[in-house]
């Protein structure tokens, strides 16, 4: 499962590193939260163009009668997305691109959940694996939702949690991101664990915990911050 996780490069370099243009803003954010508006990257249907804008975190399916499955499908799994009625029809056409530098997971000790961290590199900016959808409302407004895809644990991520976000290789972004591509089997081949030799972990504070929390402390390592409380 794939449910916080950090942005906290600006909208320009977002939109450079992608080579994307879009009007929504956005703000760097140290502790991202389902149903939460979150950064996708889109491929233009019938222009040569990437479009960034933001989006609900919790797919809702087109055909759902109200919004309460959002909070349940903010994950696709890999071994199953090709499938399930609520993700297969945009895996086909509607896949996107989720930025972010880093992930949370939490590992379970007793009764105590620690709370680390997860980058590529230094923190270097990704992209996950995502999925958008379009559904309209009672009041005939349309919401843009998206997930994010999930698969096996790698050796870094196998030690925290038994799952983890795909994350897309550059030079996948894009046949990702090709409405042309249209082959399912092919599309879910893509969905593999990234190189665990350029990812690194590190426990953080528990202050991650809270959704009200949501600054670069939260993604500090737990032993600085640490120190950093006992200095002031």
């Amino acid at each position: 499962m794939c449910g916080r996780y950090r942005l906290s490069r600006r909208k320009q370099f977002i939109a450079d590193h992608f080579d994307a243009t879009g009007e929504d803003d956005w703000e760097p954010r140290y502790n991202i939260a389902p149903t939460q508006s979150v950064p996708i990257v889109r491929q233009h249907p019938q222009e040569p163009r990437r479009d960034l804008s933001l989006v609900r975190w919790g797919l809702i399916p087109a055909w759902s009668k109200d919004a309460s499955s959002a909070a349940r499908m903010i994950n696709a799994r890999a071994e199953t997305v090709a499938t399930l009625p609520a993700f297969r029809d945009a895996l086909r056409s509607r896949r996107c691109i989720v930025p972010a530098d880093g992930f949370y997971e939490w590992h379970k000790t007793g009764k105590t959940k620690q709370p680390f961290c997860f980058e590529v590199r230094d923190g270097e900016l990704l992209g996950f694996a995502g999925l958008w959808e379009r559904w309209k409302d009672p009041a005939g407004n349309w919401v843009k939702t998206c997930a994010i895809l999930t698969t096996t644990p790698n050796s870094v991520t196998a030690a925290v949690h038994d799952r983890m976000p795909v994350i897309l290789d550059p030079d996948a972004y894009d046949l990702w991101l090709d409405p042309g591509f249209t082959d399912v089997a092919a599309a879910s081949e893509m969905l593999k664990p990234y190189d665990a030799a350029v990812m690194r972990c590190y426990p953080v504070s528990t202050r991650v915990n809270s959704v009200a929390n949501d600054d670069a402390g939260c993604a500090v390592p737990s032993e600085i911050a640490q120190e950093q409380a006992r200095l002031f």
